[in-house]
């Protein structure tokens, strides 16, 4: 491979002829299962002079991609992260991918999260590979997680068997192509059984059992028309340690793994909804990709990871950028608003690792960096200017997890709003918004882990100190007994006075009745004119709160009697004698608290399920009833054993939720949630905000 012009550091990008040349692989798993080391030592073993990063790895928390040469092919490999606070970037790298290769641990079992995401690949019917890593640690124990991995995944076998001398991996042996000895020979004829099941030869399972000697060659070929088809997964073990395997899993790629081609294009439409013609995986065709990723690079800018589906992306040449994320949410998404726009194509790279290597075009099927390109955000479409198109995004968890932010400083006060905005069109995972009742900035996120992401980039990218506060939830104020007051407003001070007295008659109203407000003066106590001017006074009060600076709800007011002045009655004077007359009926014997009530849908696994209803108890939660799961859970599919909670739950026990749940049901359970009604807030919590 040539060196890039004026830039001896770095191989020049690779070039596919056709979508055939392409290999799109994506790395998954959980966390600390050694997907990161696994990918450097991969690409080490196709990139001249790159070295891996040793044996100590942070957590990954961003889609990390290198695109290099391999057999012949260009290998677009894309390493997620395992947390699941940074689902954005996993959900990123599936979409962009054609294959997958799940990562476990020889030494942990398979978790269940794991279990739903291979479920989510063979839904949209995405070919899958597992690899073994951690063989050298002293519980591992290869057959013992193949075994573990039928029946968390279902029929995959083993096509290499590991060879371990003094605890540490030195190689493996392809059980159909290497010399295999009799410990080998029941994963091997496992595996010669599974290969002719798939195979399209009808005649060859009875000649196998019949004992005829089936040749390697048609095996092969057979076990590799099944992995690309998705209908098997063959099983790996792999040290990027010692590099144990892992030429075995290139060639895995190379001669197995699915060219985009193969792969079902995503649903495309044009952006008024109507059926777009000729979208194929193929150079020639009208141009359809879509932005996967958005980061910014200090020197360079915007940085647009897109993945091209049909046609050709060039340099310089005018594209239409479509943005309709809501319209399929269902509601307009803070950052992402809808917008069709034309923009001519930045610089365009290939991506490896922290690097950029320079080229002119991106056919159908690869993966591009552009440069610059400022009116596309992640999930928009990048089509020709004279067929716009929009790609169905992929779907996403909505952020449930809120956490209020505040500038340490002035300084970082001028700088906070920008930045966070970029961070939203950024990351879909994350949402923003700003409550004027409780003067708090919220970002709802994924977890944990995702809020010191987010701080730490503020502080890293922008220069942005914020520290983080507790959420406070949005509470309102109401009557709980009927009372009757009078308002009066009275004031001379040289030249027109004011001059306004109401006898206001309070009481509550059912909840979710709002405000109501009756006219009952007689014999003109109060002249018709000012009358409005009371209900005017009575709402602007109780929009303002009277305890708590909360505004009151459900509430009926009535105007019962009055005096007024021929010279010095005004309509500010009526006003303020209604919020005279609202503050003296306020106090703690006449007025209660109500706090929001969520509606929660919890999805589970049975096993954890009366985990799930203990701890909602605990959270002053009322569960309404529970029904059997649909097959799909978040867009993850299910297969039984699986139940929805319907529960409403007190906003306040919320907050820290989504971490909580994780914890109860072992990363299995989610949830969504919506606001259902206000609902007394219990005595002993509101004593002290009531005084």
């Amino acid at each position: 491979m040539a060196k890039t012009p004026g830039r001896s550091d770095l191989l020049a990008a690779p070039n596919p002829a056709s979508p055939q040349d392409i290999r799109n692989v994506v790395l998954v798993g959980p966390g600390g299962a050694g997907k990161t080391a696994l990918f450097e030592a991969l690409v080490a073993a196709r990139v001249p002079g790159q070295r891996t990063g040793g044996t100590d790895h942070v957590r990954t928390t961003r889609l990390t991609v290198a695109s290099f040469e391999s057999g012949g092919l260009t290998v677009n490999l894309l390493d997620t992260p395992g947390y699941p606070d940074f689902v954005g970037d996993l959900r990123a790298g599936l979409r962009a991918a054609d294959a997958a290769v799940f990562v476990v641990s020889g030494a942990d079992d398979v978790d269940r999260p794991v279990s739903l995401l291979w479920r989510e690949c063979a839904a949209v019917g995405m070919p899958r590979a597992v690899v073994v890593t951690h063989l050298d640690q002293p519980r591992a124990d290869f057959s013992a997680t193949v075994d573990t991995c039928r029946r968390t995944f279902g029929d995959v076998r083993a096509t290499h068997w590991p060879v371990i001398e003094d605890g540490a991996v030195r190689g493996v042996v392809g059980l159909l192509t290497g010399e295999t000895s009799a410990e080998h020979e029941d994963a091997r004829a496992a595996l010669i059984e599974s290969v002719i099941e798939e195979s399209e030869d009808v005649t060859l399972l009875d000649r196998y059992l019949e004992g005829e000697t089936i040749d390697t060659e048609s095996l092969l070929a057979d076990l590799r028309t099944a992995i690309a088809q998705g209908t098997f997964f063959p099983v790996v073990p792999v040290s990027p340690t010692t590099g144990a395997g892992v030429d075995e899993l290139l060639r895995l790629v190379e001669q197995a793994f699915p060219d985009p081609t193969r792969h079902p294009l995503p649903a495309v439409t044009t952006p008024a909804g109507g059926a777009v013609k000729g979208v194929a995986c193929d150079p020639s065709q009208p141009l359809v990709a879509e932005v996967v990723r958005t980061t910014t690079d200090p020197y360079i800018g915007r940085l647009s990871l897109v993945r091209v589906f049909s046609g050709t992306l060039r340099v310089d040449e005018p594209v239409h950028v479509s943005g309709h994320l809501g319209d399929f949410v269902g509601h307009e998404v803070a950052g992402h608003p809808s917008h069709d726009d034309d923009e001519r194509v930045g610089p365009l790279a290939s991506p490896f690792l922290d690097g950029h290597r320079p080229r002119g075009t991106a056919i159908a099927g690869d993966l591009a960096l552009v440069s610059k390109l400022t009116r596309a955000e992640t999930s928009d479409t990048l089509s020709s200017c004279d067929r716009p198109a929009v790609v169905a995004p992929w779907l996403l968890p909505e952020p449930q997890l809120p956490v209020a932010i505040r500038a340490a400083t002035k300084s970082d006060e001028d700088k906070l709003a920008s930045a966070l905005a970029r961070l939203v069109a950024e990351d879909v995972t994350m949402r923003m918004e700003h409550s004027s009742e409780t003067e708090q900035v919220v970002l709802w996120t994924m977890g944990q882990a995702h809020v010191d992401d987010l701080i730490e980039q503020l502080a890293d990218r922008y220069g942005v100190t914020v520290t983080a506060e507790p959420y406070r939830t949005a509470l309102r104020e109401t009557f709980v007994r009927r009372c009757s007051v009078q308002g009066r407003h009275v004031k001379q001070s040289g030249g027109h006075g004011q001059y306004a007295v109401c006898s206001l008659e309070i009481e509550p109203l059912p909840r979710g009745a709002g405000f109501e407000f009756v006219d009952k003066v007689v014999g003109g106590a109060v002249p018709r004119q000012f009358i409005p001017s009371v209900e005017k006074g009575a709402r602007h009060q109780l929009e303002k709160g009277l305890l708590t600076g909360h505004p009151v709800v459900d509430v009926r007011v009535t105007l019962t009697d009055g005096k007024a002045h021929s010279v010095d009655s005004s309509d500010v004077a009526f006003q303020t004698a209604a919020a005279l007359a609202l503050k003296e009926a306020a106090n703690a014997s006449t007025m209660a608290l109500l706090e929001p009530i969520d509606r929660v849908d919890i999805t589970i696994a049975d096993e954890y399920l009366g985990a799930v209803m203990s701890d909602l108890r605990g959270r002053r939660g009322q569960v309404l009833g529970t029904e059997p799961a649909d097959s799909m859970n978040d867009g993850v599919a299910t297969e039984g054993g699986w139940t929805v909670v319907h529960a409403e739950v007190p906003q306040a026990e919320l907050s820290r939720y989504p971490i909580d749940l994780r914890s109860v049901s072992h990363g299995t359970g989610s949830f969504v949630r919506e606001p259902a009604r206000h609902d007394l807030l219990p005595a002993d919590k509101a004593k002290d905000l009531l005084g």
